[in-house]
């Protein structure tokens, strides 16, 4: 943790709420980014980054600098994705039980049209990967991390990070592949 992180995070422990605020605007949109790349959805990704700082806020204490403060908000933020992933499988089979075949199909149809431009593409396909397999490649591919900085944040071993980026990445590849011909 840098040194500017360590005094904030010390201050917000001591019960300073503007060096909590600090620390917010430091990483907000770190996490921000993270919660959009992961849901695909503006509206969504913010409600998910505040609740990462909620959640974060009331756990600071907890916080005890066994890896740097940006790893432990990290997984703070994949670990609300991950519950709101959940919920939103669930709601949208609670709601499938209760459409009728035509309205799934039309469903369907206004989900699967999107930007013709490769980032839209791009976008799409990364939007249909297992939320693991995603949250891997987001965090290595997108944020830069390394794979053993990814296995702390995802509470996995790197051999499962890499496994979930070589499979996600075999996955994008053929979905891209496919869209193109």
């Amino acid at each position: 943790m840098d040194d500017s992180d360590e005094a904030l995070v010390r201050q917000s422990q001591k019960g300073d709420p503007a060096a909590f605020e600090s620390l917010i605007r430091k990483h907000q949109r770190m996490i921000c980014s993270l919660t959009y790349r992961m849901t695909g959805s503006l509206a969504d990704s913010e409600d998910l980054a505040q609740e990462t700082f909620i959640r974060a806020y009331r756990q600071i204490s907890a916080y005890r600098a066994a890896s740097k403060f940006s790893t432990w908000l990290y997984r703070i933020a994949i670990n609300v994705c991950l519950t709101w992933r959940q919920r939103e499988t669930l709601r949208y089979e609670a709601d499938a039980n209760w459409l009728e075949e035509d309205d799934r199909r039309n469903a369907a149809g206004e989900q699967a049209t999107g930007g013709s431009d490769l980032t839209g593409r791009v976008h799409e396909a990364l939007l249909k990967l297992p939320v693991k397999e995603r949250a891997a490649i987001m965090l290595t591919i997108y944020d830069g991390l390394n794979h053993a900085e990814a296995a702390e944040i995802l509470g996995c071993s790197e051999t499962t990070v890499s496994w979930r980026v070589f499979m996600a990445r075999r996955r994008l590849k053929g979905w891209l592949t496919a869209d193109r011909e």
